[in-house]
């Protein structure tokens, strides 16, 4: 028979895969329902998330590709193809940063901005009111909450912090 505390680690990996399993599954999902959700526009969810990011008041100035990848989380290399055909749809455009002129930044055109605003964010309010359908403002806070906990404790496996074994 085992001890409790061996059962109890056992249980607890068991719900650990569960939650990581389900955790990818919803990843998947975002992605097709996502992008679904906004092909009309031709978006995908990649480009929904890139123009999200430029949306936001402290990116009017623009960001390096640097700074967009690590605050999507991404790599440069799988950054490149969506800011490309962003850029060549008109909805982003690349500009030097007066403060280091050998510096790019990324920003929102105006079509871009107008998309965003006008034909994406309703689609995307509409997509986040049925996924989230039956959750109250208070089950949204908690899964946040635990999310970013999950998120932190993932980023600090990222940079160098180790899983224990």
């Amino acid at each position: 028979m085992l001890p409790v505390d061996s059962k109890a680690q056992i249980a607890r990996m068991e719900l650990a895969n569960r939650l990581f399993f389900r955790l990818y599954q919803c990843a998947n999902l975002l992605h097709k329902t996502g992008s679904r959700a906004v092909e009309s526009e031709g978006l995908t969810t990649q480009q929904w998330a890139v123009l999200g990011a430029l949306s936001r008041e402290e990116a009017q100035q623009g960001m390096g590709v640097n700074e967009l990848a690590r605050y999507l989380l991404v790599s440069r290399q799988n950054l490149a193809g969506v800011i490309g055909r962003l850029e060549r749809d008109g909805h982003i455009c690349m500009e030097t940063d007066e403060k280091d002129r050998r510096s790019r930044l990324i920003k929102m055109t105006d079509t871009g901005r107008m998309v965003w605003l006008v034909k994406a964010r309703p689609k995307i309010d509409a997509y986040y009111e049925a996924a989230l359908d039956e959750f109250s403002v208070g089950d949204i806070t908690h899964t946040l909450h635990y999310l970013l906990k999950l998120l932190d404790n993932m980023q600090r496996l990222d940079t160098g912090g180790e899983a224990e074994g």
